[in-house]
């Protein structure tokens, strides 16, 4: 079964980094993704007065698995939409493009990757990556 969570203590989070070989950021929301009880990976965001940004983003080192990777960042972006914030980056250093476009991710003019939240889960059918 696959389960993505909100990670709920920091010592968690800081074992979940260090075993997918990311850094620790204590100031940072995290999830994380399971399957069968396994982990998957894990996703370091925040939100500010630009937008919501993934931080860090990174499967387990036993193996990458797309449908976990997949909606643990859907996840993310859609607390990060019901928090009130409409605009989110990915600025983890993770090279897996077709992922973060599937994500609905894709380049800005500065070639960073962004996403417009606004009404994107009322109705995430809809919604295509153009590029």
């Amino acid at each position: 079964m696959l389960e993505v969570l909100p990670i709920q203590s920091k010592e968690e989070q800081e074992a979940l980094c260090a075993r997918c070989n990311i850094p620790f950021r204590t100031e940072l929301l995290a999830y994380r993704a399971l399957v069968d009880g396994e982990l998957r990976g894990i996703c370091q965001f925040t939100m500010d007065s630009e937008g919501g940004k993934i931080v860090d983003f990174a499967h387990a080192p036993d193996g990458y698995e797309f449908e976990p990777m997949f909606v643990m960042g859907r996840a993310t972006l859609n607390f990060i939409d019901l928090c009130g914030v409409h605009r989110a980056y990915f600025d983890a250093n993770y090279d897996n493009e077709i992922l973060i476009k599937a994500i609905g991710f894709s380049r800005n003019a500065d070639g960073r990757y962004e996403m417009d939240l606004t009404d994107f889960f009322k109705e995430p059918c809809k919604h295509s990556n153009k590029e």
